[in-house]
């Protein structure tokens, strides 16, 4: 079967929108699933829905990259968006059309290509995202490397370019998963035109003309089909073969930290995405972190011990997602800084986004590294809550119960996977956390419930601090793991309703 392009894309009778000619507008720095799935449909929806009329050019970070493979197909590809919208189900097809090309600069004259539209009147915005390891600074990174090995380096040699060409700044939204990213880009370019020795002039350029946002991203993007029985048929129902097909969940924000009159400029809003620009993005990261992230640790450990492995049949179970439900609509949003409605709707869309039937998310793959996300997404929760309340989160200390239940059932050994336990139903199931803390859990394997708690409260180097300090907390945590071990996790969570 032949595959996407826009010949064969008229021949296979899609009606849906595409826009085949605009100016390029985006240079966007990776190619991969997330980005296709969310910055590239947010652009290609603009077109459609506010009349954006542009293309998004789309550079291959590292070498072994998608560059041929979407120059082939002229930039289109097949979007599926799937899961829950206010509890229905939803199986969304777009053929994206706002890119225009890819440019590998790695090859060729792609890197020339990648400068000369830097100079180009058009270009209004940089994008990035490239992994988390991607804003480093290098210094093995030189000015006349072709290109810079690192990202902010070729950042610095695309604006060098552009101001020495008289070019207006550009908006650079960063959408690496790590904190202050655009800050942290910034900080690097910064670093090289203080190495190359480059102008005070373009330093004010990238400073002052530029606006180096800060940005959250939430879709999860779960990328290829890899059923082929479900490709095949895909393929004969679109008429065509695209290798490039994507998938991700119907749910999608961007929040970006900028000025006021960047909402404006930006075509989201207009085409009724959901998108604000706000002065900090802070806020927003401890809304998806205490929600979205925190629901993931605070039930899916008990869930496992209570014999569920994945989160789609959490929700469907009662008492577990009435437990979920309860944790953060009680004891959650009452401790987090922003709009009660804003937060209310993303609470409520979680349950769409955790019952989506097209997503298998396993409770073990989440379960890795508990202890530092207990840390960081639910027990800053429970001391809020406390300290606005005078008492304890039951949710939130039977969550913190679940998880020392989970590191101690019934446990069989410590080897160089993890530290292996046995759940109620009878399975064996490897831990993954830090090594320090696998080794805690099994000197403690023989401890009973009161001891066990005791010890993993007065952990400082787990938590930062002796959790038998919350008046009442030790006591609860201990009677609540007591009741797991006795009667089940999904007993101990019945009890908090």
């Amino acid at each position: 079967m032949e595959k996407l392009n826009y010949d064969v894309l008229a021949r296979s009778g899609y009606q849906g929108y595409i826009l085949k000619d605009a100016p390029e507008k985006v240079l966007q720095f990776g190619e991969g699933n997330f980005l296709r799935a969310f910055v590239d449909y947010w652009f290609d929806m603009s077109n459609e829905k506010a009349g954006w009329n542009g293309k998004c050019v789309l550079v291959q970070p590292i070498a072994p990259g998608l560059a041929t493979l979407i120059n082939e197909q002229e930039g289109l590809y097949t979007l599926y968006l799937r899961g829950r919208e206010n509890g229905e189900k939803v199986d969304r097809k777009r053929v994206i059309s706002c890119v225009s090309r890819a440019i590998n600069p790695y090859e060729g004259d792609g890197f020339e290509s990648m400068l000369e539209l830097a100079r180009s009147a058009d270009l209004e915005y940089i994008v990035s995202n490239t992994t988390e390891a991607g804003i480093v600074y290098d210094p093995a990174c030189g000015p006349d490397d072709r290109p810079a090995s690192s990202f902010p380096a070729k950042l610095t040699q695309v604006l060098l370019a552009r101001y020495e060409a008289g070019q207006p700044g550009l908006v650079i939204l960063s959408c690496e998963l790590i904190d202050n990213n655009g800050k942290e880009l910034l900080k690097c370019v910064n670093q090289y035109i203080d190495q190359w020795g480059l102008s005070e002039g373009f330093r004010k350029y990238v400073n002052e003309d530029c606006t180096f946002c800060s940005t959250l991203v939430d879709r999860i993007v779960p990328g290829r089909i890899r059923d082929p029985e479900e490709v095949a048929r895909l393929e004969k129902e679109h008429g065509y073969a695209d290798p490039l097909l994507d998938v991700g969940e119907v749910f999608g924000v961007w929040n970006i930290e900028g000025p006021a009159w960047l909402e404006e400029k930006l075509p989201f809003r207009k085409a009724g995405l959901n998108c604000i620009v706000v002065p900090d993005v802070t806020p927003y990261k401890k809304r998806k972190v205490r929600i979205l992230n925190g629901a993931h640790t605070g039930f899916v450990l008990g869930a496992y011990l209570a014999g569920f492995d994945i989160v789609r049949d959490c929700m469907q179970d009662e008492t577990v997602s009435a437990f979920m439900n309860k944790m953060l609509y009680d004891e959650v949003i009452p401790t987090l800084p922003l709009d009660r409605d804003d937060l209310m709707s993303f609470a409520s869309a979680v349950q769409d986004r955790f019952n989506n039937p097209f997503i298998n998310h396993e409770l073990m793959s989440i379960s890795l590294n508990s202890t530092s996300k207990y840390r960081a997404r639910n027990l800053p929760s429970l001391l809020e809550y406390v300290e606005k309340k005078g008492a304890l989160p039951p949710c939130l200390v039977t969550g913190f119960a679940a998880y020392m239940a989970f590191f101690s059932s019934d446990i069989q050994e410590l080897n160089d996977s993890g530290l292996v336990c046995r759940r109620p139903k009878g399975n064996t199931y490897v831990c993954s956390d830090d090594r320090y803390v696998l080794e805690f859990y099994w000197a403690h394997k023989d401890d009973s419930a009161a001891d066990l708690t005791h010890a993993v409260m007065t952990n400082e180097r787990m938590w930062g601090m002796d959790l038998t300090a919350i008046p009442g907390f030790e006591a609860a945590a201990a009677a609540a793991l007591e009741k797991i071990r006795a009667e089940g996790a999904k007993a101990a969570y019945a009890a908090c309703l």
